[in-house]
């Protein structure tokens, strides 16, 4: 059975998937900082993770909590002493690895400020912290050693008897990624939190992290997703959510679009770019078609809850695959808002 992590007010394994992403101010900008957590959470982000390079940079801590009500992940490297200053500052979840902030008293001192205030630690692997030992043995960053990697830091947060964990073992390869994934999964009941490192930029990234995340969430595997994108981060979120309504895990609006072709005599693409910007903060469950001409209007999107087929300056607004009106081109998007203001 899946355990339970609380984070803040949420609770990973509880059969939810939430969306993460990370600011990207630099800490000491504490102001830009809250102002990009606070876009962050209108924008669907449902947990925010920043960096904490040094002690001084845990009063970002307080100050973003003031004034964002999603919760708060630390990450820290190296330092135990941030962890320390971070857990006393009140935040909701540390982001870590056991393994290269020292000892075995050092580690315990985190163990004992995070248990002492129901603070979850993530033990975050990816390429570039897998241990020497560990690549010694497999003699590159292969599936198996990040899974051995995850389990070591795991044994050195359960011998001091603590278990509110979370797992990452991110690589930069969506191959590499899925599989170390499916080993751990076979391994462990922790929560998993799911994301390709590195993916690149906003196209790239995109694509790499909707296999590999999508592959992932598919199979059952995984609580909470970070799409990784060299990008406004609010881009993060917003390829989170789409990833989330291809696999069918979250509600709103999904459009369907055909590819256009010869027959295609209106700016579809235009159109349809349109309607997916109108539409992004409608969280109604309900499936928009786009589509080019009659011959893939309302009969091929008869299943969609409206749509319209695109005509020579005009298109034709559908329901059901019922034909409710013909409007101008320059009309459509407006019209298609209000027959979704219609919809219960």
């Amino acid at each position: 059975m899946k355990k339970q992590v609380k984070v803040g007010g949420l609770t990973l394994g509880d059969g939810k998937i939430y969306i993460q992403s990370m600011l990207n101010r630099p800490a000491e900008d504490v102001e830009g900082s809250v102002r990009q957590a606070e876009e962050l959470e209108k924008a669907g982000c449902e947990i925010v993770r920043a960096a904490i390079p040094h002690c001084s940079d845990v009063r970002l801590i307080p100050a973003i909590k003031e004034r964002v009500n999603i919760p708060l992940v630390a990450d820290i490297h190296f330092d135990y002493k941030i962890a320390l200053e971070a857990a006393a500052a009140g935040v909701d979840k540390i982001r870590i690895n056991p393994g290269n902030i020292g000892s075995d008293d050092r580690i315990a001192e985190v163990v004992k400020a995070c248990k002492s205030r129901n603070i979850p630690i993530r033990i975050g692997i990816n390429s570039g912290s897998l241990e020497k030992k560990v690549l010694a043995k497999y003699g590159a960053p292969v599936p198996q050693a990040f899974a051995e990697s995850a389990m070591y830091h795991v044994r050195l947060l359960e011998k001091f008897d603590f278990n509110d964990i979370v797992i990452s073992v991110k690589a930069s390869d969506v191959k590499t990624t899925i599989a170390a994934y499916r080993l751990l999964a076979e391994h462990c009941d922790y929560p998993l939190h799911l994301g390709v490192t590195e993916a690149g930029t906003e196209r790239m990234g995109i694509i790499k992290s909707a296999v590999g995340i999508g592959s992932l969430l598919c199979d059952g595997i995984g609580d909470t997703i970070r799409v990784s994108l060299t990008a406004d981060p609010i881009r993060e979120i917003y390829a989170a959510r789409d990833i989330l309504k291809a696999i069918g895990m979250s509600g709103g609006v999904n459009i369907v679009s055909c590819p256009t072709c010869g027959r295609t005599q209106i700016d579809l693409i235009g159109l349809a770019g349109r309607v997916e910007e109108a539409t992004r903060g409608v969280e109604k469950n309900i499936k928009i078609a786009v589509m080019g001409c009659a011959v893939n209007g309302p009969g091929e999107a008869r299943e969609a809850d409206l749509g319209v087929a695109g005509g020579k300056g005009e298109g034709l607004i559908f329901r059901k695959g019922e034909i409710l009106r013909k409007v101008p081109e320059s009309e459509i998007v407006a019209e298609l808002m209000k027959e979704i203001e219609k919809i219960q």
